[in-house]
């Protein structure tokens, strides 16, 4: 016969419990950082960041809408109408940067006004 020893019976611990299944021992929620000034600057450059690359995309919503009327109305300004397929593109690519800009910002301009409360 073997000199080993059978492992110990394992006694699941309930869930929650410290040494439970998916908790490690010691395990402490981690505490949010506090919102430093650099923070609060960060939130302020992303979300002025987000409006000026919102109104830019509307400016070219707006511009590309005015040279297809200026394509329709000659034949010879047909240039006009690439034009504004190419701010379409333009306007669609933005759209990601736009996103990446905004969620961020929205979510930091919440936690700096919930830390001020």
């Amino acid at each position: 016969m073997s000199a080993q020893q059978p492992p110990p019976p394992h006694r699941p611990h309930p869930p929650g419990v410290p040494g439970g299944p998916g908790v490690p021992w010691g395990f402490v929620q981690p505490r949010p950082r506090e919102v430093t000034a650099d923070y609060r600057r960060k939130a302020a450059v992303l979300t002025w960041s987000a409006i000026v690359v919102g109104a830019l995309m509307a400016v070219a919503l707006v511009v590309s809408v005015v040279f297809l009327v200026r394509a329709d109305q000659d034949t010879r300004n047909a240039a006009y109408g690439y034009l504004a397929l190419v701010l379409w593109v333009g306007i669609a690519a933005a759209v990601p940067v736009l996103l990446a800009l905004a969620i961020p910002a929205a979510r930091m301009k919440r936690r700096v006004r919930e830390q001020r409360r």
